[in-house]
């Protein structure tokens, strides 16, 4: 998919109706990934490129009542499902790119990310911005409910060695974004990636 915002704006539209009918089964990976970033009642976490806000429950259960959810995108059509779906209860949707967020620097604990880094358009800029907006030591999460070669089987591709979700590539991506990768797995049923802001 081209990394043009208009363009993933445009596919996202066109597919926000029935996204979650499309993937009906991914509840309980979503909340698997959310419960391996160990956010605690209070948290504040965002979930960047957040869709139709499949994570937002999941990640309200974990930071608890007194914790800040937010859910950023790009595409109002996939805010309006979630809303729709009625996970604007779990958190605050913002239409909003994550390559310019509406928030203060150092405002979060976490950013949880599903399928988001294959749609960055500038990944190296973009994750530097989603780390100004996280605490030092705070926490980002890559993930996607299938891994690599299970997804590139289901879009009729193959992997590449330049793709961004390879663990060298990604792994020196992160570290000059001020990211430390602290834990890859990219098994057929997940992909998750967990990093350290540093600094």
């Amino acid at each position: 998919m081209s990394d043009d915002p208009t363009q993933v704006q445009d596919f996202f539209t066109a597919r926000a109706a029935d996204w979650d009918t499309r993937f009906p089964d991914d509840g309980p990976a979503y909340q698997a990934a959310v419960a391996e970033l160990g956010l605690r009642p209070g948290s504040r976490v965002l979930d960047a490129g957040c869709g139709t806000g499949r994570a937002l429950p999941a990640l309200r259960g974990a930071v608890g009542p007194s914790g800040v959810v937010l859910g950023a995108d790009l595409t109002p059509a996939m805010l309006e499902a979630a809303r729709q779906a009625g996970r604007d209860r779990d958190g605050q949707l913002l239409l909003a790119d994550v390559a310019r967020l509406p928030l203060l620097s150092g405002a979060l604990d976490a950013v949880f990310g599903a399928g988001l880094i294959s749609h960055l358009p500038d990944p190296a800029d973009n994750l530097r911005e989603l780390r100004r907006v996280v605490r030092p030591g705070g926490l980002l999460a890559l993930f996607h409910p299938i891994g690599r070669a299970a997804l590139a089987a289901r879009q009729g591709r193959q992997i590449t060695p330049d793709d961004l979700r390879a663990e060298a590539n990604l792994g020196s991506l992160l570290a000059g974004s001020g990211w430390r990768m602290t834990s890859y797995v990219d098994e057929d049923a997940r992909f998750l990636a967990l990093a350290l802001r540093e600094g």
